[in-house]
């Protein structure tokens, strides 16, 4: 029988058509216009899994009130350097999006982003002295000074109407507010993007096909096998670089590439619900993104939400998520996704951070086993007055977070985003979540700053970033001027309210 396998060459290859992926071939193309990219996708559409509007929180994750992002030390000290990174990586994509709205590459960016307000809520002494401290952590950094705490009911009511319902004005309370946060959809973002790229020359995307072996060969290349999912035709890439963007995807795809660099690494799937409002009335008295603490054991993923959405053109308010547990790595994945990820070089990583994570085990149990009662009961802490006949359960996305190998402790669960990349620089994949989306522009520069060490000295591309990102190169929070010029101007192209 003859040999009907079809053969393509390019010089860059994007696995999974998530919100990822699109920001780097993007980036790569405005860099190098000749540049000949070949993305493929299994499903049917771009930003199906993680970057979906439903499958993501959609919170533009500035560190503005995300309680984790500002961990309390033992010694009751507040360490605002994380929140500060994620902040100041948000800014970036800002200006990368600007650009693109600008330079007409997106349009409509009303469609994918909007201005709202972001709160952190908390309840009890304890709870309203940490705030407290994280206020003065983050607000004395130029990137936080907007910030504004506030333990008075009047001004929280007026903040969160829907939060403060039902409320006694002796309960302990306290919320801080940022105005100039943002709602992001980054399903539409990420469709936009693709839109964008399928239609310039030297790019072509694959739908419904799915990668199946990869090999890097003896002069570096790589060669990547590929099925055709409608139609069963086979395909070989041949590419100098391949980009692993697929979301949980990516850990199995990483385990067929056989690199040194990523042995040892292994994934802990964690599933999500949102309860979604289904009363236009109670919708419309909501107006912010309140975020409060996790429980104990918590995934990050996992920290209690009441949020107001724009999806597809409509007000939505979400609660959640609630976290569960499956062995599927993707939301369209299998069942056996997590059991054939274990190998002999992850097994012993995964069993040691299985042992020192049993706080999570325990919570995701008590989260699988929750009744609709006890979902009612997590939502009426945020919101008093809420009647169960006004939500529903709603499936969300699927995250595979980070396990890795330690030498101290065997095996560690990571809960942010991990880059990993080959030291020939010929590949990279990304693993994790949250913030993941957030901060893609920041996370793809620094690969391509890894993978692209010669191009990205040159003046052609250092002056084509400084164009897409004009803070490219600076640290805004140690220059307040240039933050507040950058803002402006992005807020005026994104059409935002600050």
């Amino acid at each position: 029988m003859p040999d009907t396998t079809i053969r393509s060459q390019s010089e860059v290859v994007l696995i999974g058509a998530g919100i990822m992926s699109a920001t780097l071939g993007l980036i790569l193309k405005e860099l190098q216009p000749d540049i000949k990219i070949e993305i493929y996708e299994r499903l049917d559409i771009a930003a199906a899994e993680s970057s979906d509007a439903w499958n993501n929180a959609g919170t533009g994750h500035s560190a503005f009130c995300e309680l984790n992002y500002t961990p309390e030390s033992a010694d009751g000290t507040i360490d605002p350097k994380k929140a500060i990174s994620i902040a100041e990586s948000f800014e970036v994509s800002r200006q990368f999006w600007a650009y693109l709205v600008q330079e007409q590459k997106v349009s409509s960016p009303e469609n994918f982003i909007k201005s709202i307000p972001h709160m952190s809520f908390v309840w009890g002494e304890k709870n309203v002295e940490y705030l407290k401290k994280r206020y003065e952590a983050l607000q004395s950094n130029p990137l936080f000074k907007d910030m504004v705490f506030s333990t008075d009911f009047s001004q929280l009511k007026e903040w969160m109407p829907l939060v403060m319902e039902g409320r006694t004005e002796s309960d302990k309370v306290a919320a801080t507010s940022m105005a100039i946060g943002t709602d992001v959809n980054f399903g539409e973002l990420t469709r936009n993007i693709f839109g964008y790229l399928s239609e310039l020359e030297g790019v072509t995307v694959y739908f419904n096909h799915e990668v199946k072996k990869l090999r890097q060969r003896e002069d570096k290349s790589w060669r990547i096998k590929i099925t055709d999912l409608a139609t069963g035709q086979k395909r070989k890439a041949y590419t100098n670089f391949v980009f692993i963007g697929a979301g949980g995807g990516s850990l199995p795809l990483l385990e067929k590439a056989d690199v040194s660099e990523g042995k040892g690494y292994g994934g802990f799937p964690v599933s999500g619900q949102w309860l979604k409002c289904t009363n236009p009335e109670v919708i419309a008295k909501h107006q912010a993104k309140v975020y409060g603490k996790a429980s104990v054991g918590a995934p990050p993923m996992s920290v209690p939400h009441i949020d107001s959405r724009m999806i597809n053109g409509e007000k939505a308010l979400l609660f959640g998520p609630f976290a569960g547990f499956s062995t599927r790595f993707l939301k369209n994945g299998s069942y056996s996704d997590l059991p054939l990820s274990i190998k002999t070089d992850n097994i012993i990583p995964m069993i040691a951070a299985g042992i020192k994570n049993i706080p999570l085990t325990k919570y995701l149990i008590e989260q699988v086993r929750q009744s609709p009662k006890d979902r009612i009961n997590a939502l009426r802490e945020y919101v008093p007055s809420a009647r169960s006949k006004d939500w529903k359960l709603e499936r969300a996305g699927q995250r595979v977070q980070v396990i890795k190998k330690d030498e101290k402790e065997g095996g560690i669960l990571e809960f942010g985003t991990e880059v990993i990349t080959t030291t020939d620089g010929t590949l990279s994949v990304l693993l994790g979540a949250s913030p993941g989306a957030s901060t893609a522009v920041s996370i793809m520069i620094d690969l391509i700053g890894r993978c692209f060490k010669e191009e990205i000295g040159t003046p052609e591309w250092q002056d084509k970033l400084k164009m897409m990102i004009p803070s490219y190169g600076q640290n805004l929070n140690t220059n307040p001027d240039l933050l507040a010029e950058i803002r402006k101007d992005t807020a005026a192209i994104l059409k935002l309210n600050n």
